[in-house]
């Protein structure tokens, strides 16, 4: 008989990710499961053959395999058999349905492994000047550290510890029920696989301590909203030996009160008075490092925009920075707020001008530049 195709089988696409075929697998695992369908033949292997699909998409290296050469990629045709050893990898998948730990027997030690510790986050808040230079931040971190004194075991000294007599150091108990075998954790040394007669002082046992710890973070140049540094060894220690965990630095920038950011670049608005944009010359504009002048143009007209080379943000790890973009603005002055003296030059430059002025017309512009010199 044919064998179907392992996608088929779980009913998923073929760029589906881990959490799509895990909780495919699930599905399967619930519906089949021979314990639900004790007299159902079809339903045992349906069972196994997600069991033995889901063995090799959930493995990025096994899966990589089937992908290129199909099932010769990866073995063969499959199962030969019905052999519980193989679902020893399935305990997390299906021990939380049936509420029994890890299914089918093995000899996985997971609970007195070590364990690496969590990763944690700090967000961090700075201000657009000082992602434009990067800046040093110091944060405090509560968080819990591997036990110094007993170096994570939670015992006082080495010989104040043994394994645990009832599942042997396992850290599991195994129950058999018919054709399953099932593992669950042991009461007796809560699934560390040892017995501490006398617990370390300092951490009551548990071999970590919650503690605050003050650290310096360098936020590089460029820096966006939301990037994350990551600090390999700040996180959590990790029990029973395990090394630490990471800590996340997440960066927050709020919005600046001059500046716009479009990646690299900046941009800005410069408000311009009505005879600067007739005339042209130089004003004056902010810069994340200063003022900087801007030659204005005769003849500007309000949105038209001027480029500054490099004055914008740097990109990290590079020498190379965005632009500044200045939007000008042309400010009309409100009639009668300016004083008689405004209104009459107005009125003078409405003569000048006539009833339809052409401004092609390059008398005009003499004449007009004229009048405000």
């Amino acid at each position: 008989m044919k064998k179907r195709d392992y996608y088929e089988v779980l009913g998923v696409p073929r760029d589906a990710d881990e959490a799509q075929i895990k909780k495919a697998y699930r599905q399967q695992a619930i519906q089949y499961h021979p314990d639900k369908n004790p007299t159902n033949k079809g339903a045992e292997e349906k069972f196994k053959e997600a069991a033995e699909a889901y063995s090799i998409l959930s493995d990025p290296e096994k899966r990589r395999n089937y992908d290129r050469f199909g099932r010769r990629g990866v073995g063969g045709t499959g199962f030969s058999g019905f052999d519980p050893e193989i679902f020893s990898d399935f305990g997390d998948v299906l021990g939380d349905l049936f509420g029994l730990g890890d299914l089918f027997g093995g000899s996985s030690r997971r609970g007195t492994q070590p364990r690496r510790g969590a990763d944690l986050r700090c967000d961090v808040e700075i201000t657009l000047e000082e992602a434009a230079q990067g800046v040093e931040r110091e944060i405090r971190i509560p968080r819990l550290e591997t036990c110094s004194t007993c170096r994570g075991t939670g015992a006082s000294d080495p010989t104040a510890q043994s394994v645990c007599d009832l599942c042997s150091g396992r850290g599991t108990l195994t129950l058999q029920q018919g054709f399953f075998s099932f593992t669950r954790t042991c009461d007796r040394c809560r699934g560390s696989g040892r017995i501490i007669r006398n617990p370390c002082a300092e951490c009551e046992g548990a071999g970590r301590i919650r503690r605050e710890k003050t650290l310096r973070v360098r936020i590089p140049a460029g820096m966006e909203e939301g990037s994350q540094l990551r600090v390999s060894g700040e996180g959590e220690g990790g029990s029973r030996g395990g090394p630490a965990g990471s800590l996340y630095v997440v960066v927050h920038i709020p919005e600046h009160e001059f500046f716009k950011r479009d990646g690299r670049d900046l941009y800005c608005e410069l408000p311009i008075t009505f005879s600067r944009a007739y005339l042209g010359g130089e004003v004056k504009v902010k810069t994340l490092g200063g003022s900087h002048k801007v030659k204005i143009s005769a003849g500007t007209q309000s949105g038209d925009a001027v480029r500054l080379k490099g004055k914008g943000l740097p990109t990290p790890g590079s020498s190379g920075r965005g632009d500044q973009v200045v939007v000008l603005r042309v400010v009309t002055p409100s009639g009668g707020k300016q004083g008689k003296k405004m209104d009459e030059l107005f009125r003078q430059l409405a003569e000048l001008e006539g009833e339809e002025p052409s401004l092609e017309s390059r008398d005009l512009i003499d004449r007009v530049k004229d009048f405000f010199a």
